[in-house]
């Protein structure tokens, strides 16, 4: 592999694979085929031999190559593929790629330096059924009323080009390229951009543990990106050892934060990127991007139900070197057996106490730290005590725990309004960090289910499998009854509804919304500015009722919830209530919150 040329204006971050300008018109087209012996830059209409070097990179320097350029590679079988590592395709994961400048936006908020990681309010939205246009640019039009709500920060779920038009994104195939149906990469850009105009951080979620099961040519390409012999949930694992591999691992998050302004990223999974170099892939992709991007805050996430904090260190003064933070599955599956009482498949690990294992949750964290498992029958967790509460991102839904039940049902038809409410309330005033899936500020009803838009074969395996993914699951007897992923309808009940907003219902959910955040503004937001681990305290639990407490250096913050069925006597909470829903009272009724507030020195 040559080395790569000095930084040049062109450039936003230079990459190994992959189209990119050098100079004024000039591109070199870079691409790994160690299973090719020949391959052909198919480019302007003309086939021209790329040189290949012993260890099975291929390369060409182009030149008069303008923007928009459609180029794919021929291989010597005579099949034509797009690029891996394209950064946009013309229309679909099998088609044709796009030579792109990433110069060629004209941002209009390049001086944006982000906003710190305490202040986050996460809204996670999927573009294709956020609005009814389903693009970058119709998502733009929503912006002023999130930012207005308070909401300071957008997770966008991935958009790396994926097969069909329809599709959640966790099935990327072209991982450096927008998808098409949603518009084209200065979309993304002007939807990043417009957000910083509005205050609101951007951070997208992305999947780098393993490929779709449409557009994926690497395997033919290059039959070592991938182990055989070690599997994932889907399919043969990434080999991260590999040095080409790990190039396009670890530059395709610097890539997504630097090209596109992002303020962080989520990373999907990662509990399944199983990798045996001395650094872990993951490691690696963290201390680059803290090591390279260093005006602005970027925030990185993890999706791992391990239970590890490894990943998240603190240093003395409470930065985090690494990863920022953690989803909480633990507090959420606590939560949500509380308010359903349902118990199957993950939710067996909280049939038994769940007000406590919640309670744990809020105050420490992770609320399996090493005991075992009940569904998997092994420990589960490590220690979470010192992580400061801000390691951990709660929700009571998100696209996963709504869109993998069979019928994609909310939170708000399973538990009620009032049990929801208790809940969204405890989310947005609690220390964590807060996410809302979107819609539910609102009260959507709306489903959210799985849907793809495979074709042939392809469709019925994704058909069946899903029908047998909730064979035995409280609810789910019938498997005809589990909507066909594949077919238009099931994605469109899966949009927004944005008629809801302006009826009693959802003026009254928005109004509730406004008023949590703005307290959590007002009160939460100013202790964890210095909030270490160990500040938590459990005061009570029983059926159906918790009682929680943290101390932080400038203040105690304190809470009661009660969804069980009984009035349950209130201990004792420090300070003044700043929040009670739906009334104050001596005793706490059934489907009610008490949230107090004392500052330091004045605890009484």
């Amino acid at each position: 592999m040559p080395e790569l040329d000095a930084v040049t204006e062109f450039r936003v971050f230079p990459r190994t694979w992959g189209a990119e300008y050098v100079a004024a018109g000039e591109v070199r087209f870079r691409l790994w085929a160690p299973g090719q012996k020949k391959v052909w830059l198919r480019l302007n209409g003309e086939d021209t031999e790329m040189t290949r070097s012993p260890d099975g990179w291929f390369d060409l320097l182009a030149t008069g190559v303008v923007p928009g350029t459609e180029y794919s590679y021929l291989l010597a079988n005579g099949m034509v593929v797009p690029d891996p590592a394209s950064r946009g395709q013309k229309q679909d994961v099998n088609g044709p790629s796009l030579v792109i400048d990433p110069t060629s936006y004209a941002w209009q908020h390049p001086d944006w330096k982000g906003r710190p990681w305490e202040e986050a309010v996460i809204y996670e939205l999927h573009i294709g059924t956020f609005t009814k246009g389903g693009t970058f640019r119709a998502a733009i039009e929503r912006l002023p009323y999130l930012a207005e709500l308070g909401i300071t920060m957008i997770e966008v779920m991935p958009v790396a080009h994926f097969g069909g038009n329809r599709g959640w994104g966790y099935d990327g195939a072209l991982l450096y390229a927008p998808h098409a149906a949603y518009g084209p990469p200065e979309d993304f850009k002007a939807f990043v951009d417009a957000a910083h105009g509005h205050g609101l951080m951007v951070v997208l979620d992305i999947v780098l543990n393993h490929f779709g099961p449409e557009g994926n040519y690497l395997p033919m390409l290059a039959p070592s990106f991938f182990h055989k012999e070690r599997m994932t949930p889907w399919g043969a694992a990434i080999a991260y050892d590999i040095d080409p591999v790990r190039r396009y691992i670890v530059e395709n998050p610097l890539y997504w934060l630097e090209e596109f302004h992002l303020d962080g990223l989520r990373f999907d999974a990662v509990d399944v990127i199983e990798d045996t170099s001395e650094k872990h892939v993951l490691i690696e992709i963290a201390e680059r991007i803290r090591a390279e991007i260093t005006g602005r805050p970027i925030h990185l996430t993890t999706e791992d139900n391990r239970n590890v904090t490894f990943l998240h260190p603190r240093d003395e003064n409470g930065n985090a070197p690494l990863f920022t933070a953690e989803w909480n599955d633990d507090f959420h599956n606590a939560v949500h057996v509380l308010a359903t009482g349902e118990t199957h498949a993950y939710y067996e690990d909280f049939a038994r106490d769940p007000e406590k294992l919640a309670a744990r949750a809020l105050t420490e964290g992770f609320a399996y730290q090493g005991e075992v498992s009940p569904r998997k029958g092994r420990p589960r967790g490590v220690k979470s005590t010192d992580q400061p509460p801000v390691a951990f991102v709660d929700f009571i839904q998100n696209h996963d725990q709504v869109g993998n039940r069979a019928q994609g049902e909310r939170l708000l038809p399973l538990a009620g309004a009032y049990k929801t409410k208790v809940l969204f309330a405890a989310l947005l005033l609690s220390p964590h960090i807060p996410l809302l899936f979107m819609g539910e500020e609102y009260g959507e009803t709306n489903p959210f289910l799985f849907f793809t838009d495979f074709h042939g074969d392809l469709a019925k395996a994704v058909r069946d499998g899903r029908r047998k993914e909730f064979e035995g699951h409280a609810g789910h007897d019938d498997d005809t009854l589990v909507p066909d992923p594949n077919a238009r309808q099931t994605f469109d009940f899966s949009t927004l509804d944005w008629n809801k907003p302006d009826s009693v219902d959802g003026r009254d959910w928005l109004e509730f919304t406004g008023k949590l955040l703005e307290l959590r503004k007002q009160y939460v937001l100013p202790l964890l500015r210095s909030a270490h681990g160990g500040s938590g305290k459990v005061l009570k639990t029983e059926k159906g009722f918790l009682a929680v407490t943290w101390t932080f250096p400038k203040g105690t913050l304190s809470m009661a919830i009660n969804i069980g069925e009984e009035p349950q006597t209130l201990p004792g909470l420090s300070g003044k209530v700043i929040f009670a829903w739906p009334e104050q009272a001596r005793d706490l009724p059934p489907n009610s919150i008490v949230v107090s507030f004392a500052p330091t020195g004045d605890t009484e």
